[in-house]
């Protein structure tokens, strides 16, 4: 009977993920991250559907590093006008060997991988992905990306095999009215030109 329990936990964990995501992808990292010029705010410009930000806009990702050496993650946005936050945690399982590499808990004791894929020398735009070719993120410092750089950015995801056409595009209110909140209102403000 303890075998057949074990034989039937091992295939629930096994079975969904060799069907997660028929597609193969290049997720190595970046070589270099220099974690405290990474750290703080960045606007989620685009990202794949998952039901853990599903109806997110406004969305920002901050990083703050602790006392410990580990990164405090807050990601904050709006759903259906409301503010919500997530408060996670972060750490470098191999600093020396995968500097671009992370990982992320929101949830106790589970981690999920968080890597680097693209970085600009500036640090300003980022493609971030996981162990799997199910999660995909186009982060920026800003709100807007130029034209010219998006395309470098998803040209870069295609040739890691990523489906961009898979991409939400999240609303960060360019030239547009907007919310602005914090932790339990928000209101009306008019974004500037």
């Amino acid at each position: 009977m303890k075998k057949m329990f074990y034989f039937l936990l091992l295939m629930c964990l096994i079975i969904p993920c060799a069907c997660a995501s028929g597609r193969t992808v290049d997720n190595t990292t970046v070589k270099n991250l220099d974690l405290n010029r990474y750290l703080g705010t960045w606007f989620e410009i685009a990202r794949f559907d998952h039901s853990f930000e599903r109806g997110v806009e406004f969305a920002t990702a901050n990083y703050i590093l602790r006392d410990d050496g580990k990164v405090r993650v807050v990601n904050s946005g709006l759903k259906d006008g409301h503010y919500k936050e997530s408060i996670g945690k972060a750490f470098l399982p191999d600093p020396a060997g995968e500097p671009a590499r992370l990982r992320v808990s929101f949830f106790g004791p589970f981690y999920s991988d968080y890597r680097v894929l693209m970085l600009s020398e500036d640090y300003h735009y980022a493609l971030v992905g996981s162990n799997s070719a199910k999660y995909l993120w186009i982060l920026s410092r800003t709100p807007y990306v130029p034209e010219q750089v998006m395309e470098q950015i998803l040209a870069e995801a295609t040739r890691r095999g990523y489906d961009t056409s898979l991409l939400h595009w999240v609303d960060q209110g360019q030239g547009c009215d907007m919310k602005c909140c914090d932790e339990t209102n928000c209101s009306d403000v008019k974004c500037s030109d």
